[in-house]
């Protein structure tokens, strides 16, 4: 969950690192620091954001046409300057950043220990540096080697990058279950967590698959496995602007993000809906068709906002390709031994593609031989080239830690794998086809109106500016709208939120109740609109405070609820991805009102490629 960047070539490396850096600092921001050669080996970190580390080296010379630079998300060892990276060897000839878990780094430690090495912080990316260095002094083995024969000793996920003094036209970069992209330019090679620090001056990238390890020249390149075997890499093309990685005007990016919607929905739906035909082609999933006309079950593997657009896809797919889903935390689902078979399909989905658990979850589905479909934003990540099949959302970068535009990308391609499965099985007739997709087609133009609803609802944050505490309650596919909005306040205002099932308030919820609490209803006209009525009266009967997302023109629940948010009027199966969007202004006003950083909540980071 760290920020890894790296520069080989021509060019003043700080400058290409620091910016990386800070296009990377969504990744991680609790610490930062970088390592640099010029004529020695010198190293710059310190605790707090990217801007910090800037301010730390602003009187220091920083030249140098290699380096690297890393922005930390804590795991092993408490933000600080002694456990930021780079870290060092014990000669100080050798420095490497590392995102990731070296599972097995206490016992290398104990071994190293009784050797004589001295450790200066309390993290795992240490005790690997010193077992390089190690490993070089006893065999005599050089670099290289040195490397490949220790992460073969080591158990756990890394993405590394390493420097040496003794070789300062060499750039060694690594990875095991942790994403890293190498950038090829003429003369000159990048490294990076991912294509953002990248994007600007090559469009040119190899991914590096698990076990390979690339060793950097000005003017080479040569990829091996852990096992020593050269590997041709395969060179793409990024499809990515340099203006997506902008604010473009907005105050944070999340804002910037939730305006994007219209557009990161339309362009989910380009290409693969036919409204006037009734039809849906998943170019992604064409091999496939025969197998979705005989799966037994839909098994949906997710973490976090991704876990709750896999639920609204369990309703979707339930209700109009009749096969039955289960939607499973991957962080659990991958320490249980779930009954699997070959007629089972899993669906994993990861924003980032890279995802821990999803990734350990499609692993363990792979070895008891279900199918398994993706559903990524990112071109090229693991999950895409792990899985037998996909749908890449389009959503294009999503910069601020909160998600908001993935959310509903997820949501729209879940809806589009509802209505192909449905195809596909034939469950669903061709003029209810037309009638759906014909509704899905405006739902861009729909976001758009919603977002007009930005002033009022900016007004209503200022009442519960200050609360301490909330709930959000919907019903049907709205009750995973209610967990998204509860998870985007906490997660970005620190308001302790909680998100229910309408009907299950009187279960416990209600007895949080007072005149203290607000309550936010997703209480759109739909099958379970009388009942929502019905529990908004049982809230108002206890003092709470309701606010409600309705759907234009209601007038029942608006002679009840305090505050009223009216969202236009669409199809059940499409409100989800309408009623979210108030819930991401007013978490983002609040938010903004209690001085919180929007864009990098803390504790957070962007991409969770640590278990």
């Amino acid at each position: 969950m760290c920020g890894i960047v790296g520069y080989i070539g021509f060019r003043d490396a700080y400058p290409i690192v620091i910016k990386g850096l800070h296009r990377l600092e969504y990744r991680g921001y609790d610490s930062a620091g970088v390592s640099l050669f010029d004529k020695e080996l010198k190293v710059y970190k310190k605790a707090g954001k990217v801007s910090d580390l800037e301010d730390f080296v602003k009187d220091v010379d920083l030249g140098g046409t290699i380096g690297m630079g890393h922005t930390r998300w804590a795991t092993h060892g408490v933000p600080s300057d002694r456990n930021s990276h780079p870290h060092a060897s014990g000669n100080r000839k050798l420095t490497i950043i590392h995102n990731g878990i070296i599972e097995n780094y206490g016992n290398i430690k104990e071994t190293l220990l009784s050797k004589g090495h001295v450790f200066t912080s309390d993290t795992d990316t240490e005790v690997l540096i010193h077992l390089i260095e190690e490993i070089q002094d006893v065999t005599g083995l050089d670099l290289q080697e040195s490397v490949r024969v220790a992460l073969n000793r080591v158990v756990g996920a890394y993405a590394i990058v390493i420097m040496s003094e003794d070789d300062p036209d060499l750039l060694i970069a690594a990875r095991k279950g942790s994403p890293l992209v190498i950038g090829v330019g003429k003369g000159e090679y990048f490294v990076a967590s991912d294509a953002t620090p990248i994007v600007e001056y090559t469009k040119n990238v190899i991914y590096l698959n698990d076990n390979e390890i690339a060793y950097l020249r000005r003017e080479d390149l040569l990829i091996k496995n852990i096992d020593n075997t050269v590997q041709t890499p395969y060179i793409q093309e990024l499809d990515l602007k340099l203006d997506a990685l902008e604010k473009g005007g907005f105050d944070h990016f999340m804002l910037k993000e939730i305006y994007e919607q219209p557009r990161s929905i339309r362009d989910c739906m380009r290409g693969r809906i036919y409204p006037e035909k009734g039809l849906v082609k998943l170019g992604g999933l064409k091999e496939y068709t025969e197998k979705l006309k005989n799966i037994d079950r839909i098994i949906i593997v997710a973490c976090g906002t991704s876990w709750h657009a896999g639920l609204v896809g369990e309703y979707l797919i339930e209700e109009y390709a009749r096969v039955p889903v289960e939607v499973e935390y991957a962080s659990e689902f991958r320490y249980r031994n779930p009954i699997i078979t070959e007629k089972d399909l899993v669906i994993a989905i990861s924003q980032s593609g890279e995802t821990a658990d999803t990734m350990a979850a499609i692993e363990l589905a792979k070895e008891k031989g279900a199918t398994i479909f993706g559903i990524c934003n990112v071109v090229g990540a693991s999950i895409p080239r792990t899985t037998h099949a996909g749908v890449y959302t389009h959503a294009g970068p999503e910069i601020g830690v909160a998600s908001t535009k993935a959310f509903t990308a997820q949501v729209t391609v879940l809806t589009l794998m509802a209505f192909y499965i449905a195809q596909q099985r034939g469950a669903i007739k061709e003029s209810k086809l037309v009638e759906y997709l014909t509704e899905l087609d405006e739902i861009p133009e729909l976001v758009e109106q919603c977002l007009k609803l930005n002033d009022h609802i900016k007004d209503i944050a200022w009442e519960f500016k200050d609360s301490t505490n909330c709930l959000f309650l919907g019903r049907g596919s709205s009750f995973p709208v209610a967990l998204e909005g509860a998870l985007k306040l906490k997660e970005i205002s620190y308001i302790h939120a909680e998100g229910y099932p309408a009907a299950e308030m009187k279960h416990g919820p209600i007895a949080l109740i007072d005149n203290d609490m607000p309550v936010v209803f997703i209480a759109t006209k739909d099958s379970s609109y009388g009942k929502v009525v019905s529990n908004i009266q049982e809230v108002k009967a206890r003092k709470g405070h309701v606010i409600a997302i309705v759907t234009e023109g209601d007038t029942e629940v608006k002679s009840m609820a305090d505050y009223v948010i009216e969202i236009p009027q669409t199809g059940e199966a499409f409100v989800p991805l309408l009623a979210t969007i108030p819930l991401q202004l007013l978490a983002y006003h609040i938010a903004v009102m209690r001085g919180c950083n929007v864009d990098q909540p803390r504790n957070l980071a962007k991409s969770v490629t640590v278990e």
